[in-house]
């Protein structure tokens, strides 16, 4: 679809009308105006704030990643490692639960409501993670509770992306879902080193004793976190409009119930989505999250494709290949720090010929593979250049798959309401961040890396199996009922 251009005859009149293509081109169309100036500017500020939005849920994730742990430790010093586990996986346990839900209210009510609502969860949520130190006891449940909380006021990133599929015409969804993958990457990047700033302030750092408050490296970061979120909930009043056009980029009818109506005809809402397209994308964007723990329009289903390929390839690389078997952690065999069994037993006599005594006041750290996991006698060892190879490669393939998801799964919604489809998308996301670690740590630990790799490729290859048999299904909802050409989508 060629783009749309201004009315040079109306410029001077401060409504500056975007005019269809065929009337841009000279074709007398009866002057079909896709928007006003007024209305596109508005669009596009609504659409920067969802942007915002996204980030702002991001870092609300990785601004504490780094200091869980010591924090944890400090209010409560009996927690282990395993409970961390479950501090971490919370925030992606509330999203999973959420997204669904705010996606389903966008459906039917202002989608600055569950926007705003979500946010004003993230914001308590980071306030009484900034306060767990002050129960006499169960701190540790309450942090919990505060991390499952900021993920489900993470939520609304299905809201999010629901309103820009409604917001944006065929030809400007790609870049736009790029540009939200990207804020989102950012607020991931960032987090962390939002948090790094607030070391300074140190772990003591200043009580406000009137409101209980210790404003410390531990909690400055969460607070930060929550004055950014009153920000964005401003900008949700302040600026955020809703705005709804078609495939086309015509003014529809808007979902704001503030009234608008639009010269255009909802004809696009008539007929009914692929569901089998639609579970296929739920699929394929759970393995692509799973796997990992600016583009034509027309090509999403080949760069997806080529994307998969990518990281299948990385994942191959990063099979043991050579002969050279990994350096056994021979010091806690000497220290009997492991229990005795076959496979100690069996390394005994090699580690009286090879191990060389240390001082008892030793600090060094043990290195090499551990042999309580016996897959190290004889599982070849990892370069370090087919660690980077693969890093590389996965790092490639995974966000060109993650756009590519969200691209096609909108179009192939249409002018539906798209909320609770969101949200199953971003659930089924926030399941694989769940398991996906889970898996591959059970896997690394017991059969080792050729077995964990081997089975993350099978994975891909299924994938890849999956897209070709739904390939043809994976169009645009316009394309598939014959409003528009595939070429220009």
């Amino acid at each position: 679809m060629a783009a749309a251009v201004f009315d040079p005859e109306v410029a001077a009149e401060g409504q500056e009308p975007l005019l269809s293509p065929g009337e841009a081109d000279g074709e007398d169309s009866g002057r079909d105006v896709v928007e006003t100036q007024e209305h596109y500017k508005s669009r596009w500020r609504s659409i920067w704030i969802m942007y915002l939005t996204m980030f702002l849920s991001s870092v609300g994730f990785s601004i504490v990643i780094m200091s869980v742990w010591p924090y944890l430790q400090k209010i409560d010093p009996t927690a282990d490692a395993s409970f961390l586990g479950w501090i971490i996986a919370s925030y992606s346990i509330g999203q999973m639960v959420a997204s669904p839900l705010f996606g389903l209210w966008s459906n039917y009510r202002p989608r600055r409501e569950p926007l705003v609502i979500s946010t004003a969860i993230s914001v308590a949520a980071n306030c009484l993670y900034a306060y767990v130190r002050v129960p006499h006891s169960h701190n540790r449940y309450y942090m919990l509770a505060a991390r499952a909380l900021v993920g489900f006021g993470a939520g609304n990133v299905a809201v999010v992306r629901s309103y820009i599929a409604g917001a944006t015409s065929l030809t400007e969804r790609t870049s736009t879902m790029a540009n939200t993958s990207a804020c989102q990457a950012v607020g991931f990047i960032l987090g962390p080193v939002f948090q790094t700033c607030f070391t300074l302030i140190g772990e003591e750092g200043i009580t406000w004793k009137l409101v209980q408050l210790q404003l410390n490296m531990y909690t400055a970061p969460v607070l930060f976190a929550a004055l950014l979120g009153v920000i964005n909930i401003v900008l949700f009043f302040s600026i955020f409009r809703e705005h709804q056009v078609d495939d086309m980029g015509r003014q529809c009818k808007s979902v704001s119930f503030e009234g608008e109506e639009s010269d255009v005809p909802d004809q696009d809402a008539e007929g009914n989505i692929d569901h089998v397209a639609v579970v296929a994308i739920n699929f394929l964007f759970f393995v692509i999250l799973f796997v990992f723990a600016v583009f034509e329009t027309t090509g999403e289903r080949a760069i997806l494709h080529g994307g998969l390929l990518i990281v299948l390839v990385g994942f191959f690389i990063l099979l043991p290949w050579g002969k050279k078997l990994p350096n056994i952690q021979w010091q806690e065999i000497r220290n009997n720090s492991i229990p005795r069994t076959a496979a100690t037993e069996m390394l005994m006599p090699f580690w009286s010929l090879q191990a060389k005594p240390l001082p008892s006041n030793h600090t060094v750290e043990p290195v090499g593979c551990p042999v309580t996991q016996s897959w190290c006698l004889n599982t070849p060892m990892i370069y370090l250049a087919q660690y980077i190879s693969s890093d590389i490669l996965i790092g490639l393939g995974y966000p060109v798959c993650n756009v590519m998801s969200y691209t096609l799964y909108s179009k192939i919604l249409g002018p539906k309401p798209q909320g609770v489809y969101m949200g199953w998308l971003t659930a089924s996301g926030s399941g694989a961040r769940i398991l996906g670690p889970v898996f591959v740590s059970q896997i690394y630990t017991h059969l080792g890396p050729r077995w964990a790799f081997s089975l993350i490729c099978g994975v891909v290859v299924i994938s890849l199996l999956l897209l070709e048999i739904v390939y043809k299904r994976l169009i645009a909802f316009s394309v598939r009922y014959g409003r528009m050409q595939e070429e220009n989508c």
